[in-house]
This record gives structure tokens, sequence and C-alpha cells, in this order.
């Protein structure tokens, strides 16, 4: 396997071969193109680069977590540059934030589903400025005009004379054209790879193992570590024996920094052995010991008394007060964990002034800056070396950048002039934090006489995941958290009176949260939809129908409401099975600026067991850059959501967590995967996020399905395979 300092060299010597020998295209975020200037910062600057021998390598800013951001990328660079599909390679951008921002989070960075929405129109045109370059440059050879010229899988070609050129045998001439100021891109009736399915464009190297992760890095002279933290948070270092972690062979040496003790080691297994045999006392005395009840508890006094306004519409108390038919209900989520099948890892080497980091790395703009302060120098001598991520769900987007501050803190305490690796276990991971946050809500609606809610009051109890990091001057104001309350803020359906308040409980619990695969959507999807469909049984009402009457001023949604249910033949009896009584339910909603709906089929037994055995997905994403990764997302997301659905739950006793691994925080497995239908709402809007937007729908379409099929309401989460 070759090292990652040997696969740095062959980036840099490809690129660098663009100066004389190949074509590189560089456009900064405000889409204005300019040309690399200086053979050492080809690297750092170009978004597309062509070599002689015609490989087209395209640079993403993006990590790629398995979500399909280098696949979409090439497409859009592909399209425009009109090339073959097998002349494309992606590599991940390195950390350089006044080239590759991602503009809709205000920095470089991967998340909230944003990659394809922000690069639609920037890779493309990055893919039409090549084209154009190497079009005038077989212009100028063969001297005819350019508006004679054709481009197809990869050949310039001019009819007239029957002369044609591969890319490579122009991408020298093409690297002395100047970039255009502006080029045209193509109607969507011309595309022949956007929204077509392609090969996704990593699948064979994941396949066959020449994909590097962190997990492969392997540099001369490296060392492994394996750091404890504290089993309660708030608890202290006070004293550690490291003797018989010393003895054993292979390990290098101990360290303690102020977030926990590191053994440092040959190898991964030798650390681990070594931090077994560490005698470790810790001071408590400032340690949360807390439990997951007795939160569930004070949540719900706080739900009974009003929290901070998020949304206000109307005069949702004086409705509620006057009205004879409220409905209530309260809902409770529990902390879960992201279980990526990579657990925390990342790669650093110190020379002198200089820090190189190798990592699946989510968010740059951040993680540069804080390693910059943490080790005294400027950001721009921190180079972060973008490699695959073995998943994240929204784990490696750390605010406080934690597991990168872990490393960092084993290189400064060890004096390390040799590369580090730290690795966290699955225990690790799941144990020390960070959680989706717990939440409750308790939700009530007055009816009118036409049976439709004319007044809608919903309380949300939990912890701010924006609170007290760099995130909290634009994502709180008032002192809502827009994460806290995305999902029921935005409420779609038409109630006159509205209030959603929210009472944020950093102050009294040191759990340490951040987002989780589609962050608020996560619980105020199941409550705003559960909820509805409550209120439609009440008053003796299809729950599609009902939905429909309450979105009449929000056509994707109901497209996508009115596509699931036709295809999931809505209305229709379900066959029942030997002693089993079956049910469908439903679910609509809008995260990420995608519209999502879902239909949820179960069959139950008589002991109370269940099965999921299908799930009908429609979702309206704008253009459907490339149809199956928006399935493979889609049906990934449906996968994921069902597992916290059914299983998903870090408790809390004595302040601490009672599950540390798979055996205890469960995952789905195969046989409990259901069958799987997604359809795509054809669409020529600019395209939204796929990452996260299939999770939200999923549980209370699930919910609902179950009281289809039992009459009985399950509201907490998670429901378990089997019903009380």
């Amino acid at each position: 396997m070759r090292t990652q300092s040997t696969l740095n060299i062959t980036r840099r010597s490809l690129l660098k071969a663009g100066a004389g020998l190949g074509l590189v295209v560089a456009l900064p975020s405000s889409l204005l193109a300019r040309a690399a200037a200086e053979d050492s910062n080809f690297e750092a600057n170009a978004f597309v680069a062509i070599d002689t021998d015609g490989t087209v390598t395209v640079q993403c800013k993006f990590l790629e977590m398995g979500q399909g951001t280098h696949t979409g990328v090439a497409t859009l660079v592909a399209e425009e540059l009109d090339a073959a599909w097998d002349q494309l390679r992606v590599e991940g951008a390195p950390a350089d934030g006044a080239r590759y921002a991602n503009r809709l989070l205000g920095g470089q960075g991967t998340g909230g589903s944003t990659a394809m929405a922000d690069c639609y129109e920037q890779m493309r045109t990055a893919g039409a400025s090549a084209r154009a370059m190497l079009v005038a440059a077989a212009a100028a050879r063969w001297s005819v005009p350019a508006s004679d010229i054709r481009v197809d899988a990869g050949v310039i070609s001019h009819a007239a004379s029957g002369r044609s050129a591969s890319f490579g045998e122009l991408a020298e001439d093409a690297a002395q054209q100047p970039v255009p100021d502006k080029v045209s891109l193509k109607s969507p009736s011309d595309f022949r790879l956007i929204g077509k399915t392609v090969a996704r464009i990593d699948s064979a190297d994941k396949v066959t193992g020449r994909a590097q992760f962190t997990q492969d890095v392997d540099l001369p002279g490296m060392r492994v570590a394996v750091m404890t933290h504290p089993p309660r948070f708030g608890a202290q270092l006070a004293s550690v024996d490291d003797s018989a972690a010393l003895a054993i062979d292979g390990v290098h040496s101990v360290v303690t920094t102020a977030r926990g003790v590191a053994v440092l080691a040959r190898d991964f297994w030798s650390a681990k052995l070594g931090r077994d045999a560490l005698s470790i006392s810790w001071d408590e005395s400032k340690a949360w010991r807390g439990n997951t009840e007795d939160l569930f508890d004070r949540y719900r006094e706080l739900a009974q008394t009003p929290g901070l306004p998020a949304r206000r519409d109307g005069d949702s108390d004086a409705a509620l007060a006057s009205s004879d038919d409220v409905h209530e209900a309260t809902f409770r989520f529990p902390y879960l964990a992201h279980v990526a099948m990579e657990p925390m890892n990342c790669v650093m080497h110190l020379q002198g002034d200089r820090l190189e980091v190798w990592n699946g790395e989510q968010l740059q703009f951040g993680d540069q800056l804080v390693l910059a302060q943490t080790f005294g120098l400027p950001p721009e001598r921190v180079a972060l070396h973008q490699l695959y991520a073995g998943g994240s769900f929204g784990r490696r987007a750390n605010p406080q950048s934690d597991y990168l501050l872990d490393c960092a803190a084993i290189v400064l305490a060890a004096k390390a002039d040799y590369p580090v690796k730290l690795v966290w276990t699955r225990e690790d991971d799941t144990r020390a934090g960070f959680y989706r946050p717990l939440f409750f809500h308790r939700v009530r609606a007055a009816l009118g006489a036409d049976g439709l809610p004319k007044a809608w009051e919903h309380r949300l109890v939990g912890q701010s995941i924006a609170a007290g990091t760099a995130f909290e001057g634009f994502m709180v104001k008032d002192g809502v958290d827009a994460s806290s309350v995305e999902g029921a803020e935005n409420i779609p359906y038409a109630i006159p009176n509205i209030a959603v308040e929210l009472h944020t409980t950093n102050d009294q619990v040191p759990v340490p949260v951040q987002w989780w695969r589609s962050v608020g959507s996560t619980h105020t999807a199941h409550a705003v939809e559960v909820f509805i469909d409550e209120l439609a049984t009440a008053v003796k009402r299809d729950p599609v129908a009902y939905r429909k009457q309450l979105l009449a001023a929000h056509p994707r949604h109901l497209e996508v409401l009115a596509l699931a249910a036709e295809k999931a033949n809505w209305g229709e009896g379900l066959e029942a099975g030997t002693g089993k009584r079956r049910g469908r339910g439903i679910a609509v909603h809008e995260s990420f600026r995608s519209f999502v709906a879902q239909v949820v089929e179960v069959s139950v037994d008589d002991d109370g067991s269940f099965s999921v055995d299908r799930v009908v997905c429609a979702v309206d994403c704008g253009v459907a850059i490339n149809p199956d990764v928006i399935r493979a997302q889609m049906e990934g997301g449906i996968g994921f959501a069902l597992a916290a659905a059914l299983f998903g739950e870090v408790p809390m006793e004595d302040g601490l967590a009672t599950v540390d691994n798979f055996d205890g925080y469960r995952v789905l497995r195969m046989p409990q995967m259901p069958r799987i239908e997604v359809h795509l709402v054809p669409s020529e809007a600019p395209p939204t996020g796929v990452g996260e937007p299939g999770v939200p729908p999923l549980a209370p379409a699930l919910s609902n399905a179950l009281f289809a099929a039992t009459g009985q309401r399950y509201r907490d989460l998670p429901l378990g395979a089997k019903l009380a």
C-alpha cells in the first residue's frame, strides 16, 4: 500500500506538470475565472486540471464520506467539459478558505446537505471554462473558427477538415489560453450526464482497497495514539500510574493532557493494550451525575411553562382557551450516537513552523483556525490533507474540534517530531460524546368546526447545539437556536394561530451535543407528523386527504405527498398475514430545502413484535444530478432512521453512558431492512440536499403505520422491535 506521503507527491507532480504540460483552471468562489500563475499554487488553486495523457482531475472542496459528492462534482465538470466519464478522477481539495469556501456554510466545509447546491453552477463553470480553452487552442492550431469545433467524450474535432485531437494532445496549448471571463452553460435539454445514472467515481477504489481513509495512513516513523477520556462529563485527571503500560512491548510513551491520558505505541493494538494497563484516578467532584429519566421529568415540567418564542402567528393562547376541542400529546427523544463506520481519527505531523494533518476533514474553516491557534502558527501553515471518511452523520463536523484537539494535545505533550495517528475506539466514540440532544416536546391543538386546527402550540425542551460555539452568533437569535426548532418553527400546515416556543437547557446539562444527520428535524418531524395524524384520526379524516387540505399553499409538499401515496397504493387494503395485523402510515417533511414523503407498511404479530415490510419514498430535490446517488441516499437515510426509531438510545445513569458498542447501541441488521422504493419528482429547480432529508419522515410514518395496525399511538422514541 502506498503511504500518504507518496500520495501527496503524486498529486503535486500531476498539478505542477500542468504548468508546461497540461491545463489548469481556477475559479474563485465568485465564479469569475482566474488562471493559476505559480507552480507552487497549482495544488491550492486548481478546480480542474487536464494532464497530457487526457486525465481530468477535479479538486473537490467537499468531504466524501459516502454521500456521493465526488461523483456529483465530477458529473458537473464532465457535463460542461464534454469529457468521457472514464477520463475523470477526483481528489479532496486542501484547506484553502479563500478558494474553496462553501458559500452556503460561510467557509470551507461539508454539511447541511449543501454540497451540490453550493457548487452546481461553480463546477459547471469550471468545466465550461476548460472546454472553451481547449476549443480555443484547437482553433488556433488548425486556423479554423472556434464555432465550427465540436467536443464529444473527450475528443475535439473539426468536421470540415476531418481533424481531431484528444484533450491530452491539446492540454499544453490550452494552458496558454486565457481563462474566459464568461462562459455559457448548457440548457437542461442538452444534458447528457446530469440527470442520468453514471457509475460512482469512487466505487472501484473502495471495492479494491485503493481508496485512502485516515485509518490507511502509514507514514515513516509514525506512532499510534489511543486516548483515555474521563468517564463522566466534567471529571478531571487526579493521578495516573503508567508503569504497567510502559512495560508492554511496542508502547513508546504515555502523556497526560488537559483532555485525558494517551498512550503512544508502534501500532494500534499495542497502544490499546497499554491504555488498558493504565491505573487512573479521576477527580469527579465537579462531574455531572445525572440520568436520563430525571432529565425527562425536568423537561416535562419546563414544557408546561412558556418558553422563548420561535414563531408567533395570531393568538394561539386565546384560541386554545376558547376551544372545547383541544388535543394534546407529548414526545420523548433520547440522546443518540453517530456510530459512523470509521470512528474518529486523524494524523498530525509538526515540522518546525508547519503542521500537516491528514483526515476526513469536514469543517476546514474552523479546524484549521483552531489548530493554528493551538500550535501558535498562522493558518496558512496548517495544511489539511483531505481523505475519504468512513461516514460521519455530522460527527466529524464538530464545533469544538474535539478529536483534532485530542491529537494536537498529544503532539504537544509528547514533543513529537514524528507523525502521530490518533485512533478512537468504538467505545470512545460512543461514550465520550458528542450526541444528538435529548428533547421533550409538548404539542397542543384546537380544532375548529370544520375539523381543521385553528390553533397550534408547540413547546420544545432540550440543549442547544450552537450555544458556546463559533456558530452561536448566526444560529442563535434572541436565545433560540435555529437547529433546535427547525421543522417545527416552519411547519407548513395552514393554521391561523401558531406558537412555537423553546426552553434551552445548556446551563443545566453538560452532556456534549452536536448535529446528527438531519439535526432538529430528527425530532420535530416526528412530533409534527404524528400529531397531525392524530388530529386527522380525531375527526375521522383520511390522513393524506387531511394533509392535502392543509398544504394547499405548499405545492412541493403536496407533490411528494401525492406521489408517495400513489406509488404506495394508499387507500387500498393491505393483505393480512396469518396472525398479523397490517398497517400503513405516511409523513411528509421539508429539510435542507428538499421535500420528502414516505409511506411505511408494517406487520404486527399477536405477541406485539412487528416488522417494517416496505417503505415508499418520494423526493423533490430540484435537479437530480445523479438519480442513482439520490436513491442510494434515500435508502441509506431510511435505514439509518429506522435503526434510530427502533433501537437508538444512549441512556445516562449516574452520569455514565450505559452503552458503548453495537451490542448495546444497536444498528439495523440486514434482515430488518425493508423493501424500499424511491421515486423522484422531475424538476429543473436548482439542486438541493439529499444526504439528510431522507431521515426525518421515517419515524413518524412508522409510528402512524403502527397506529393503523393496532389502534394505539406510539409517540416516544425508540419504539423497539416489540410493542408493549
